[in-house]
C-alpha cells in the first residue's frame, strides 16, 4: 500500500483491538483464534485497508497472543493483503508482532513519556524492522492537552526522529490526542478544535509527517447511544479530513456519511466539535435521545466498491496499491469529507509512505 498526496482517508481497523471489542477480547481468552480471524477478515471486507491488532489485557499473554494472532493473519490472503497495525503499550509485545508480521508494519506507538533516551531506542527498532510508526503527543510532562503543547511535542519529536534517529518522514504518523468532547468540563471544550488545528498544523510545518488518531475517542461522552456517536465520529472526521488527517483507527463497518446525518443533529455536533457555542454541549444533550434508536453498533454490509466524491463531484477512486500482491479492490471511507483530503494541497509532502 503506497499512501500518496492522492490518496483518500485510510480506515484502520478497530475490531481487533482487544481493549476495544468485548467479543474480539472474549475469542482471544477462550483461545478462539479462527473465529477471531474472521473479525479481522469482516474489518477488511467492510473497508478497513489497515488492521489495528492490540493485545493488551492482564489475563493473558500479550507477547504469545500477539505473535500467534499475527503469524495466523500471514497465512491470510484475504487479511495479510492489508498492512497490520502492531498496537501495545508494551513494546515486548510490539517486537513479538514485527517478527511475525508479512511485510511493512506501523507501530502504535512510540512516545518521549519515558524520556528522549526510551523514545530514540524504540525508534531505532522500529527502523531495524522497517515499520512506520505512530507517535503520541506525550511527554515527560504527560500527554498535550491543548494545542500548543501539540505543536510542541510534535515538533519536538519530528526533529528527533528526523535529525538524530535519522528516520524517513513518510514513516512518522502523528497521533495528537483524540479526547472526548461534550464532557461538562469547560476545560474539554476545546478538544475536537485543537485536535483539527494541530492537524493543520502539522501538515503545514513537518513536512512528510502523517496523521491519525482514534475516532471513537471522541464521542465517548455518548457511549450507549451508538447513532449519535457515529454522528460525532462523521462530523469530527469531516472537518479533520480538510486539515489535513490521512488516517483513524475506526470501526470500518459503522462510518456514517456525513450528508446524511440529520441537519438538526449535525449542527448541534458542530457547535461541540468546532467549540462555536458556550452552551453546545446542553443543545445537543436535549436532542441526543430523539436519535438514539436501540443505541446498538451499526454494522454494514461488505463494500465491493468506493461511495465518495472528488472535488468537483465526479465518482473517484483510491490510488493506493500492494506491493507486494496485485491490488486489491479499494476501498474508501464513505465520508463525503474523503475527497477534500486528495484534493487539498499537500505540497510539504514529496514522499510517500509505503507499507
Amino acid at each position: 500500500m503506497i499512501v500518496t498526496e492522492d490518496s483518500l482517508f485510510l480506515n484502520v481497523g478497530e475490531r481487533t483491538n482487544i481493549t476495544g471489542s468485548a467479543r474480539f477480547r472474549n475469542l482471544i481468552k477462550a483461545g478462539d483464534y479462527p473465529t477471531a480471524l474472521s473479525v479481522a477478515r469482516q474489518q477488511v471486507e467492510n473497508g478497513a485497508q489497515v488492521i489495528d491488532v492490540n493485545m493488551d489485557e492482564g489475563m493473558i499473554d500479550g507477547v504469545d497472543a500477539m505473535e500467534r494472532f499475527t503469524k495466523l493473519i500471514a497465512t491470510e490472503p484475504d487479511i495479510c493483503r492489508v498492512p497490520t497495525m502492531v498496537d501495545s503499550s508494551k513494546w515486548e509485545v510490539i517486537e513479538a508482532g514485527l517478527k511475525c508480521v508479512q511485510g511493512k508494519a506501523i507501530v502504535n506507538s512510540i512516545s518521549m513519556k519515558e524520556g528522549v533516551d526510551k523514545f530514540v531506542r524504540e525508534a531505532q527498532l522500529c527502523r531495524k524492522y522497517g515499520a512506520a510508526v505512530v507517535v503520541m503527543a506525550f511527554d515527560e510532562d504527560g500527554q498535550a492537552d491543548n494545542l500548543e503543547r501539540r505543536k510542541q511535542i510534535c515538533e519536538r519529536a519530528y526533529r528527533i526522529l528526523v535529525d538524530e534517529v535519522g528516520f524517513p518522514a513518510e514513516d512518522i504518523i502523528f497521533d495528537p490526542n483524540v479526547f472526548a468532547v461534550a464532557t461538562g468540563i469547560e476545560e474539554h471544550a476545546n478538544y475536537g478544535l485543537d485536535f483539527i488545528e494541530a492537524t493543520r498544523w502539522i501538515k503545514q510545518n513537518l513536512p512528510g509527517a502523517l496523521i491519525s488518531g482514534g475516532v471513537s475517542n471522541v464521542s465517548f461522552s455518548f457511549r450507549g447511544n451508538n447513532p449519535v456517536r457515529e454522528a460525532i465520529h462523521a462530523v469530527f472526521l469531516y472537518h479533520a479530513i480538510n486539515a489535513g488527517m490521512d488516517m483513524g483507527i475506526v470501526n470500518a463497518g459503522a462510518l456514517e456519511v456525513y450528508d446524511e446525518v440529520p441537519e438538526l443533529l449535525r449542527e448541534r455536533i458542530e457547535d461541540v466539535i468546532l467549540n462555536r457555542r458556550a452552551d453546545s454541549t446542553e443543545r445537543l444533550l436535549e436532542i441526543a435521545g430523539d436519535f438514539a434508536g436501540d443505541g446498538s453498533v451499526k454494522e454494514s454490509p461488505p463494500r465491493s466498491g468506493v461511495r465518495c466524491q472528488s472535488a468537483n463531484g465526479s465518482p473517484t477512486r483510491s490510488s493506493r496499491a500492494s506491493t507486494s500482491s496485485p491490488s486489491p479492490t479499494p476501498k474508501s471511507s464513505v465520508l463525503r469529507s474523503a475527497p477534500a483530503a486528495a484534493a487539498r494541497s499537500r505540497s510539504s509532502r514529496g514522499r510517500s509512505w509505503t507499507a
